[in-house]
């Protein structure tokens, strides 16, 4: 494995009594795509919060991106410094069209000015094939598939180096996963790292290079996706044990 992009070392968080996250280091190479699956509660998002600080860092261990650690900074920088994040449930400015809505991310989050702005817009909207007539049409008239659009294209706008999606695929139908699908191979081959969480296990096996399992907030495998979800205590961990 080459020299990784982002690396966590035994990273903790606790709430009161609650331990959401034990001792958990993983790595990811430049150019991976890395899937993070476990049961509901296993602390897949808490993870994601550690990382990018948003709204909460670890309560110990380490989290380096690009050969620098930045547990304890502050979120805007560790997002400028190139690693975006969506969340679990679709956010958008509902009076805003989709290309105001990437013009707001490209200059709060990006720091870019309004002409830099519309010329990442118009990059972005192509990466995430977010069709040209509905890119001024008011986000709350939007699909539930061209939000999950336009919620990756906000991600993007500031051209970052890490993507990591939240359960992108919630509530879509068979064909539009086939159409995340290869929206997500199209960023990962245009040079964007990407970390995956997901529920949907096909999408997750289909595009994910390597996959971690989470359990009750522990590391409970990690590797090649289909020899991971072969192994027994992952089973247990979805399935449950088996009685005789």
């Amino acid at each position: 494995m080459s020299e990784p992009i982002l690396k966590t070392s035994r990273v903790s968080k606790s709430f009161g009594g609650l331990k959401a996250i034990r001792d958990v280091s993983f790595e990811v190479a430049p150019g991976e795509i890395f899937g993070i699956a476990g049961p509901n509660g296993s602390g897949k998002s808490t993870l994601f919060n550690i990382i990018t600080g948003i709204p909460f860092g670890p309560n110990a261990g380490e989290v380096w991106f690009k050969g620098k650690r930045i547990d304890g900074q502050p979120a805007f920088k560790i997002a400028r410094m190139g690693l975006s994040r969506t969340f679990q449930k679709d956010a958008e400015f509902p009076d805003l069209s989709a290309r105001e809505t990437l013009a707001v991310s490209a200059v709060f989050c990006g720091g870019l000015d309004r002409r830099q702005a519309a010329e990442r817009s118009e990059e972005a909207f192509a990466l995430v094939a977010f069709a040209p007539h509905r890119r001024d049409m008011a986000s709350a008239g939007l699909s539930v598939f061209e939000k999950k659009q336009l919620m990756i294209a906000s991600a993007l706008v500031s051209k970052p180096d890490i993507l990591m999606l939240d359960e992108p695929a919630s509530g879509l139908t068979k064909p539009e996963i086939q159409a995340l699908d290869t929206l997500l191979r199209n960023v990962n081959a245009a040079g964007v790292t990407i970390l995956l969480i997901e529920h949907v296990l096909t999408l997750l096996m289909s595009v994910s290079q390597r996959l971690l399992i989470l359990n009750q907030g522990q590391q409970l495998a990690e590797g090649e996706p289909r020899a991971v979800m072969r192994q027994p205590d992952v089973i247990e961990a979805y399935l449950g044990k088996r009685t005789q």
